[in-house]
């Protein structure tokens, strides 16, 4: 084989290489990207479960104080 054709040989191999490592990385790197999205949905959803219940207990003290003051006014 000639010296350029070992060159090209060499150089695509090493353009395969390097292509193929990328392409690995990248969907990598994308899997995690999405896994840290489910993992904040969770979050949120846990979040949202609080905040409702949270405001389902201010509601009834509010209803409760309500009937209080309506109690104490009579």
């Amino acid at each position: 084989m000639s010296l350029i054709a070992k060159l090209v040989f060499g150089s695509s191999c090493l353009f395969s290489v390097t292509v193929i490592g990328y392409v690995h990385y990248s969907q990598a790197s994308e899997r995690d990207k999405m896994y840290e999205g489910v993992i904040r949905d969770n979050e949120r959803r846990q979040r949202k479960a609080e905040n409702l219940y949270i405001l389902q207990k201010q509601q009834e003290l509010t209803e409760q104080l309500k009937k209080e003051e309506s109690l104490k006014e009579t």
